[in-house]
């Protein structure tokens, strides 16, 4: 039973998982997406989403506390910067994972990590390019018959009704 597990080991030391995580936090918040297997993905959700909260307010106690997680400091310029900006109004849920399918080595499932507010693939439809729409009739380009026009003999005899009569 694994009754109050809630850490997944990765199969790693604690400093090794600990540097793993740190390392993979900042190369989200500075590339804004990272490709990797999905039970690292998990993990890292639970570590990077804390630290973005975090980055919310701009306070030097803020700042250390993030710097002690992540040990980079362009990483926490970054998150502190452009990232905190625009995540300030989300009340939470930062990272989306999406999956795309396994890996060919090992068949371990693979999935792409991205922080929600900076995706361009999917999701976000206000940030893709609108595409000009096209206008298209249904009349062909032949020759068209007009129907609705009236025929030679009834045009003669809406001619005679309204003119004057001259007599």
């Amino acid at each position: 039973m694994r009754h109050g597990k809630k850490i997944n080991h990765l199969g790693r030391t604690s400093q090794h998982r600990q540097a793993l995580l740190s390392n993979m936090a900042s190369s989200l918040i500075l590339s804004k997406r990272i490709t990797t297997t999905l039970a690292k993905a998990k993990a890292l959700k639970k570590y990077v989403e804390p630290l973005l909260t975090k980055s919310k307010d701009d306070t030097t106690h803020s700042r250390r506390m993030v710097f002690s997680y992540l040990q980079n400091k362009e990483s926490v310029d970054q998150l502190f910067s452009d990232v905190a900006v625009k995540i300030a109004s989300r009340p939470g849920g930062y990272t989306r994972i999406i999956r795309i399918g396994n890996r060919l080595g090992d068949n371990a499932e693979m999935c792409i990590m991205e922080l929600v507010d900076y995706n361009t693939i999917y999701g976000n439809k206000s940030s893709a390019p609108a595409k000009p729409k096209t206008r298209r009739s249904r009349k062909s380009t032949g020759t068209v018959t007009n129907n609705t026009a009236p025929s030679s003999e009834s045009a003669s005899e809406a001619a005679d009704e309204t003119s004057p009569v001259t007599e």
